[in-house]
């Protein structure tokens, strides 16, 4: 390591901090078992979103994942695994997996934070707003593959339909 990036890791600030000042101002539950790690609840409109963020010192990075309120049953696995790749050539930013430890479908990204400012709150907001904002948009289709026994296909043609107007 350089010394330019010894100095720049020392100077990084822990954007835990900001992400818990987010948190409580639009109060949200969550709960912080250390410095680096946080769990945060948010209801959205088709479930709840577990919101995990993991802060790595030593790389300047964020590991940020959003959690759906969902199991994938081991017979619809290899379909959902067809659906995340159906699903993640669509997306510009992170990814959906699913967790191995508890088969629950999740938006995932990671975030390089090197350098003397680190992280700022408006990457911060943006980066949970655009994990629930792909959460939304891509639920349908997972319920659609997990309970409606849909292709992956069929499941994000109906997910991504916009509807005009209101009933």
């Amino acid at each position: 390591m350089s010394i330019a990036a010894q100095e720049t890791a020392k100077a990084t600030h822990n954007p835990l901090d900001i992400v818990e000042e987010i948190v409580a101002a639009n109060e949200w539950p969550f709960d912080r078992a250390s410095d680096d790690e946080m769990v945060v609840e948010i209801g959205g409109r088709w479930c709840d979103y577990r919101l995990y963020f993991v802060w790595q010192q030593d790389l300047s990075a964020m590991q940020f994942s959003c959690q759906f309120d969902m199991k994938v049953q081991s017979h619809r696995r290899a379909v959902v695994h067809e659906l995340l790749a159906e699903v993640n050539t669509r997306m510009w930013l992170g990814h959906f997996d699913v967790c191995a430890e508890e088969q629950t479908p999740m938006f995932r990204q990671t975030t390089l934070l090197r350098g003397p400012n680190g992280a700022s709150v408006e990457q911060l907001e943006d980066l949970v707003e655009i994990a629930l904002s792909e959460c939304e948009r891509f639920y349908p289709a997972f319920q659609f593959v997990i309970w409606g026994g849909k292709t992956p296909a069929e499941a994000v043609s109906a997910a991504l339909l916009d509807t005009v107007g209101e009933a």
